[in-house]
């Protein structure tokens, strides 16, 4: 392997002065032409790398970068939650992929200028973007693996460097910028980065076909389901959904239309329902555990989707539950383990009027139920999420204490934690689980049981999931993305 000169002359591409819009639209294409510059420039530099030859020059491009600053503390509408700071300052955050997050950048950088009457700084930051993130969407360019190239990578272009891609925003801990100013984002470009290449990884679709409303399973039984619903709807243009797009980006516009098999079955199988404008329905099959939903959670919050809603099966524990029961949590007991060090378990975990209300009127309308006749078939209380499937193979007096104490009703290995999650990352979260077993007074999870139960409630249980985030999709933002979520130094965009 060839060895460089360490001091090797920096290279960059030639890119405009920051300027002040106070239009949002000439705000974002700008930040969409200093997007394209620094990619192409990487993108066509590490090509001519890949032809041969030892490198004579070091290359690097820059994240663009929004900047605000303001000289008072003269308070905003006090309803709203987000489109603001909240005094003088500088505030500035790094961009990343513009093109996709358009219509929200759009819309939160025209909510800063608007309310604090003054415009928004659009350049070029000093934070360098890796090589690996500019190449990412160019399906011919794949960057090798470290030794597969006659020079060491990282002495001619940037590598993502983890210790600066981090949740220290989201979770309270940041210092502030290197320049003194502070965050406008809960994320930085490097940290959006990153998930937008696992968002590909775990669930084989490209970040562009998720939708706004987020619905979580852990069985594969709902996709099925998920995608009959989907033809349904899509035979149906008046209802407003334009495509169905399943794993390996298949995209199916005719409701009579095949879907390609996929050889290789992504970790997590994602499907999307979507609408032009992005309201339309994300389902992702995380499988079991609490360590999917984070995974699944932590990389999908910077999309910054308007809801995120837990259906799958669940533990029933009380001994008035039948099999096919629905659970809507009020509460969440939080034995999942995994989100401890970001988000202490001493935090609680509140649900969400929006959401409970938005689940409640589904159930009314798919099972014709209401009111007090609604007790028949669905309980309100503490969902408890473990990370052990097997404890009922352990000493129960201890968990069964617990449980009790707790007041749980149900028992699961995935709500609490992307319940957690959405309180973390500021995103409008909910629960809504079906019993599938009761393994305290003998119903146990077997074959035959279970054949049946799938049989007669996956579909209702999937069809509410739809209808709650079809009551949220019609709900104002600034109602649902309330000051709930929000803690005492907040970034100005959702």
């Amino acid at each position: 392997m060839t060895e460089l000169d360490p001091n090797l002359p920096i290279v960059t591409p030639d890119i405009p002065d920051p300027e002040l819009f106070r239009d949002p639209v000439a705000a974002v294409d700008r930040l969409c032409e200093l997007y394209r510059t620094a990619t192409r420039f990487l993108c066509d530099e590490f090509s001519k790398t890949l032809s041969g030859g030892t490198p004579t020059n070091r290359f690097r491009a820059f994240y663009p970068e929004i900047g605000l600053t303001t000289t008072t503390f003269a308070q905003v509408d006090s309803r709203l939650s987000y489109g603001h700071v909240a005094g003088p300052g500088r505030y500035s955050s790094t961009i990343t992929r513009p093109d996709l997050f358009r219509n929200y950048l759009e819309q939160q950088l025209g909510l800063l200028i608007e309310n604090h009457g003054t415009g928004v700084w659009v350049g070029a930051s000093s934070t360098p973007m890796p090589v690996h993130f500019a190449v990412a969407n160019e399906a011919d360019l794949t960057v090798p693996q470290e030794g597969a190239m006659d020079f060491t990578l990282r002495d001619v272009f940037d590598v993502p460097v983890l210790a600066t891609t981090n949740d220290d925003i989201v979770n309270g801990t940041y210092k502030g910028n290197e320049d003194g100013s502070e965050p406008l984002s809960p994320f930085t470009a490097q940290r959006v980065d990153y998930s937008l290449a696992r968002l590909a990884h775990y669930t084989a679709t490209a970040a562009e076909h998720f939708q706004n409303h987020v619905l979580f399973t852990n069985y594969q039984f709902y996709v099925e389901e998920f995608e009959a619903y989907a033809r349904e709807v899509l035979a149906k243009p008046e209802l407003g959904y334009s495509s169905f797009v399943s794993t390996g980006n298949h995209v199916l516009t005719d409701p009579d239309g095949e879907i390609p098999h996929t050889e290789k079955t992504p970790q997590m199988p994602t499907y999307h329902l979507k609408r032009p404008d992005g309201s339309g329905i994300t389902l992702v099959n995380i499988g079991v555990g609490p360590s999917n939903a984070k995974t699944a959670t932590d990389h999908i919050a910077v999309l910054r989707p308007h809801a995120w809603i837990m259906v799958g099966h669940c533990a029933g524990l009380r001994n008035s539950q039948s099999l096919g029961d629905f659970v809507l949590a009020h509460a969440y007991l939080r034995e999942d383990s995994v989100l401890d060090d970001d988000l202490p378990v001493w935090v609680p975990v509140p649900a969400l009027a929006e959401i409970q209300v938005a689940l409640e009127q589904g159930v009314a309308e798919v099972t014709q139920l209401e009111g007090y006749d609604l007790k028949r078939i669905m309980r309100t209380g503490t969902v408890a999420t473990i990370d052990n499937r097997n404890w009922e193979l352990r000493d129960q007096s201890g968990p069964v204490h617990r449980l009790s104490q707790s007041r749980a009703i149900a028992l699961d290995m995935e709500s609490a934690t992307i319940a957690a999650n959405g309180f973390r990352f500021r995103v409008p979260y909910g629960t809504l689980l079906c019993v599938s077993d009761k393994p305290l007074h003998g119903e146990l999870k077997l074959p035959g049981m279970a054949s049946d139960f799938y049989k007669t409630q996956v579909s209702r249980h999937l069809l509410i999931g739809i209808r709650a985030m079809e009551h949220l999709r019609n709900m104002p933002l600034e109602r649902l993305h309330s000051r709930k979520l929000r803690s005492f130094e907040e970034t100005a965009f959702l």
